[in-house]
């Protein structure tokens, strides 16, 4: 069904992005730096409980914010911060876990394995999919400069 000229206009203006955009990415900056904050703060914390270095300390840090994430995801919170907060919210870790918690939700309903099972990668696949083949060939690149 082809549109008229009018109504691709009106389509167009109801969904073309809002003004205040510098707004919003003060927002972003500021939310994704109270994620930084937190994030250093659990990292701090578990090198201080658990004596921990930093390095042994990022795996509980990461584990923790996956966690806060999914469960956040879970009850509904963490899509309405996303909303307020925009980007600054959606940092590697965080955003990767909604992405599986949320597709894991919608397929709650048709069971463990053709439900959650297959829909939990739904959109983290493509992520894992690009990464791990931009990965392979910057370390492929990497090993041919330094052979030369």
């Amino acid at each position: 069904i082809l549109m008229s000229t009018q109504g691709y206009k009106e389509a167009s203006k109801r969904t073309a992005p809002k003004k205040g955009t510098l707004g919003k990415a003060l927002w972003a900056f500021v939310s994704g730096g109270v994620m930084g904050i937190i994030g250093q703060g659990l990292l701090t914390m578990y090198q201080q409980l658990l004596g921990l270095d930093a390095k042994a300390a990022a795996g509980p840090m990461v584990i923790t914010v996956v966690f806060i994430t999914a469960l956040l995801t879970g009850l509904g919170i963490y899509d309405k911060l996303a909303q307020k907060c925009g980007a600054g919210l959606f940092i590697p870790i965080s955003g990767f876990a909604n992405s599986l918690t949320s597709c894991a939700m919608e397929g709650r309903s048709e069971g463990p394995i053709y439900g959650i099972g297959s829909t939990m990668f739904k959109l983290a696949g493509s992520v894992l999919t690009y990464g791990i083949a931009t990965a392979y060939t910057l370390g492929l690149l990497r090993w041919v400069v330094s052979l030369l």
